[in-house]
Formats: C-alpha cells, sequence, structure tokens
C-alpha cells in the first residue's frame, strides 16, 4: 500500500532529516521501499522548505507526491506555500 508523507515549514526546522528518517526507518524495519524528494529556497534558513516521502510495498515508479495522505506543518508560510494540494481526508499534524 503507497504512503505520502510531507513536510513543510522553514529552514533550520529539520524538515528534510525528518523525511530523510522516515524514510529510512520504512526500508530498515518494515521492509518496505521509500524514496524522499525535498525543496527549498537559496535561503540556508528561514525560508520555506518541504520534504515528501513515498513509502510502498513494491518498487516505486512515480516518486511525487500529489496528494499526501500524512501532512506535517512546522509553520504558516509552508502550509501556504505547499498545502494546497493536500486531501481532504489528509491526517494533518500542525
Amino acid at each position: 500500500m503507497r504512503h505520502e508523507i510531507r513536510f513543510s515549514g522553514f529552514g533550520g526546522q529539520g524538515i528534510i532529516l525528518s523525511a530523510v528518517i522516515i524514510g529510512r526507518a520504512a526500508v530498515m524495519y518494515d521492509n518496505k521501499f521509500a524514496v524522499q524528494t525535498q525543496v527549498y529556497g537559496p535561503e540556508a534558513r528561514g525560508g520555506a522548505s518541504m520534504s515528501q516521502v513515498v513509502i510502498d510495498d513494491e518498487q516505486i515508479l512515480y516518486p511525487t507526491v500529489a496528494a499526501p495522505d500524512i501532512y506535517v506543518i512546522m509553520s504558516q508560510e509552508g502550509f501556504e506555500k505547499y498545502g494546497a494540494s493536500a486531501q481532504d481526508s489528509a491526517i494533518m499534524l500542525i
């Protein structure tokens, strides 16, 4: 079963590290396939950033998150920039 997770916030909050940890845990401890992608602005810290993880039982052919099942929001700016595609049934952690 495919799970799509998105983390959004601003640089320095551990957005990318959180996604890397979730992806590695799924691979190492649950024998799943995982792909992690990230987007961030030119600022080293303080700019909006987003990281996504796709976890699946089978090989992942399309690694992009279209509508996340789980959405972790760590700043208003991150939500405004990357939250438009969240589905109504998504679990949101603020």
